[in-house]
Order: C-alpha cells, then structure tokens, then sequence
C-alpha cells in the first residue's frame, strides 16, 4: 500500500498526434497497471490490432470525460474515446446502468517508463473469437515478474479458462492445407469501411515462373504476405496496442467490397487525391487519413478509430495493411494468406529501449519463437537470409533451437 509520503510519479497518455494529453499522478508502489488484452472480433475491428489491451486509468477522469475527444459508442454501454486527428484510441468509457463508471486507458498510449513492472498482464478474454488463437501464443511469458496471464474463452471469470497454447497446436490444422478465399473481406467495426483484399496467388507464380522479381513482402515459397512485428512509437498509439501487425500488399489487390463502378485508386498517390477530392467516391466511405510525415500518410475510420493503412509516397504501388481487420474464414492470424514473421529480429526495437516494453517486446519475439517451433512452421526466407548475414542471430534463440 502506497504511503502518504510517498513519492509520486506521473503517468502520461498521448495520442500520436499530441492533440490530446492526459496525466495521472501515482505512487510507484501502486504499480504495476493491471491490464487486460481482448481478442473478441469487436476490439480486432475497432482498433486494427490482433487486440485490443487497457488497464483502468488512475487519473482524474473529469479531465477525460470532459475533453474533446472524439467518442464512438462501441457497445450500449461502452465508449471508444479517441482523438479526431490522429485517430488514436485513447480511452474505453463504460458507463453501465448498474455500476459506477470507469475508464480504461489503452496501453499503447502510455509512455515508455523506465520500471520493469509498469504493466502487468492479467488476462486475455474472449480469446475463442480468434478461431485460431490469434496472438495469445506469444502473448503469454511477457510479465516482468514471470506470472502468465489467464486465458478466458470469453468474460473473465464467467467462462471457461483456457489452458495456454489454445488451440492445441496438434488440433490446428497445418496452414498449407487451407485454402483460403479469393477475396479477404477488409472492414473496420462500424463497416465504414469496406474494402476486399484480392489473393495474386496466380499472378505472383506466373512472376516466379517467368523469373521475374517478387514483391518483397511475398514469400517466394508460398506466395504469402509477409505479416510483421512493430512496436514503433507512432504505430503504437495509433493503434493503442503496444505491437502493431503491419501485412503488405500491393494497392491493386484492394478492391470496394460494393464492386461496380471506378476500382479502388491504383496507388498510394491517387488514393491520398481521392480521398480528399470534391468528387470523392461514396465507396470510400469513412476512410481518411493523418499526415504523420509530409510523405506518409496513415488512414483511419472517422467513425470508429480503426487503423487501416500506412502509406508512402516512394513506394506509391504498395499499401501496409492493419492485419487485425481481416476477416479470414481460417482465424485471426489469416494464415492462408499471411506468413508471419515468428522470432525474427523485431524492427524499430530502438524505439522501446530504456522503458518498460524493451523487455516486453524481447518476451514478444521469443514467444513467437517458441511457438513457431512448437508449431514446427519454418523460419520465414527473410529471417534465413537475415541469419545468413549476421550469424550472432543464431546465438539468440540457443536453448530453443530443434532445428
């Protein structure tokens, strides 16, 4: 219990943009924030992430309820508040008939403090939504103080625990051996969104074939999309999650789910001109964007915060895509279109460095690691290339290694 005279220390929740931010003054003794990360299809589609994760805020929550935050009724009874610019979701408002109301901050937005055990994971909930598992399987070793989180099919304490890996990965079907849909729907939770992503399997072998260079975001072995791990400070709070899966894809495979009419814009370029044209099509619905950079571009529902692409303007033929706004027959993880890229070296690692996620983020990708291996899914080509290259690479999974 936190004394009198205890020294204090703040809590900062920041939206990319910096339009909004809040404050909370606590005793250090009070930590580690308790939170809890949600798989239901709901948080997947309202954020972009494979999650979404929030711990009650322990700020005044006058100065939030009273701000100019944007706000998206989720549920009857639960708010997404999140900033109008950037599109960061910042806060879960509850506000039940029943019991008192509360706020929940989304982790993502908080600051990177240097104390090992700022965050504690306490559950994962509603983690059957995922069919497949979704991102559990490397989300369960990542509390500084060794304690694994508790799995619920549903509601915490009201449903079934589950027993971590879920599935069993000898239940799973092998990935290889499901043959998933032409066209991948593509949608945000209040569906303002509603794209379809189309498979190139055909086109891209007949590339293969004729000896001609794959996207590099395509494995050359099974012509899946490349899904990656980024912990980056300005995907995370777009996203409120502390990593973010970006898949890739060319801007020719996204079509309007509504198909009549002028395609989706060719590139990167004609989308940022339609989406900001007098005569801009209807299809396009609530997608908009924030210029994080003057060259990049990060499109968003107005209506519901969800992240949906990253773009940039030297690369005008290729969109990243919010892999949690799949909706995949298979689950989740959409494996019949996505090769994830399990234990490889995370990138824009050094934005964590110094906080509390440096360790999360290591605890992430040994994760991974070791359920790839459970798994028995090869490394990625771009990880084999990698170790090629840098041999110590090898060194960093030692006592894990089958292989």
């Amino acid at each position: 219990m936190a004394s009198n005279t205890e020294p204090k220390m703040d809590i900062i929740a920041q939206c990319l943009c910096k339009g909004h931010t809040f404050t909370a003054s606590i005793s250090p003794s009070s930590l580690p924030l308790e939170a809890s990360y949600c798989h239901c299809n709901s948080c997947r589609h309202v954020t972009g992430a494979m999650y979404s994760c929030d711990a009650p805020w322990p700020g005044p929550h006058e100065a939030v309820l009273d701000s100019t935050l944007a706000r998206y009724d989720f549920t009857q009874n639960v708010t997404v508040m999140f900033c109008a610019t950037c599109s960061s979701p910042m806060f879960f408002h509850e506000h039940y008939e029943n019991r008192a109301e509360s706020l929940g901050v989304f982790i993502g937005v908080l600051a990177n403090h240097p104390i090992d055990n700022f965050v504690k994971v306490v559950d994962h909930i509603f983690v059957e939504d995922t069919i497949d598992g979704g991102a559990t399987p490397w989300l369960i070793d990542i509390n500084a103080d060794g304690t694994p989180p508790k799995l619920w099919k549903g509601r915490m304490n009201t449903t079934e625990e589950l027993e971590a890996p879920w599935p069993a990965v000898k239940s799973l079907m092998k990935a290889e051996d499901k043959a998933g849909p032409d066209l991948i729907p593509l949608q945000c939770h209040c569906k303002g969104v509603n794209l379809k992503v189309r498979r190139m399997d055909s086109e891209f072998l007949k590339m293969k074939d004729s000896g001609k260079e794959l996207p590099w975001f395509i494995n050359p072995e099974n012509l899946k999309h490349m899904c990656g791990f980024d912990p980056c400070d300005s995907c995370r709070p777009m996203f409120g999650v502390d990593m973010v899966h970006w898949t890739f894809v060319l801007a020719q495979q996204v079509e309007f789910a509504e198909n009549t009419g002028k395609p989706f814009p060719a590139d990167t370029l004609q989308l940022k001109e339609a989406i900001s044209s007098a005569d801009r099509d209807p299809r396009l619905g609530t997608l908009s964007l924030y210029a994080s950079s003057p060259d990049v571009q990060r499109y968003f529902c107005s209506r519901c915060s969800a992240s949906v692409f990253y773009a940039v303007d030297d690369r005008p033929e290729m969109l990243d895509v919010a892999a949690g706004l799949l909706w995949a027959p298979e689950g989740a993880r959409a494996e019949s279109l996505l090769a994830w890229e399990l234990g490889s070296v995370i990138g824009n690692a050094g934005d964590v460095k110094g906080g509390w996620r440096e360790k999360y983020v290591k605890a992430v990708r040994r994760g991974a690691e070791k359920w790839r291996i459970q798994r028995g899914y090869p490394k990625s080509w771009r990880r084999i290339n990698a170790e090629k290259e840098r041999p110590e690479l090898l060194e960093d999974f030692k006592d894990l290694q089958v292989e």
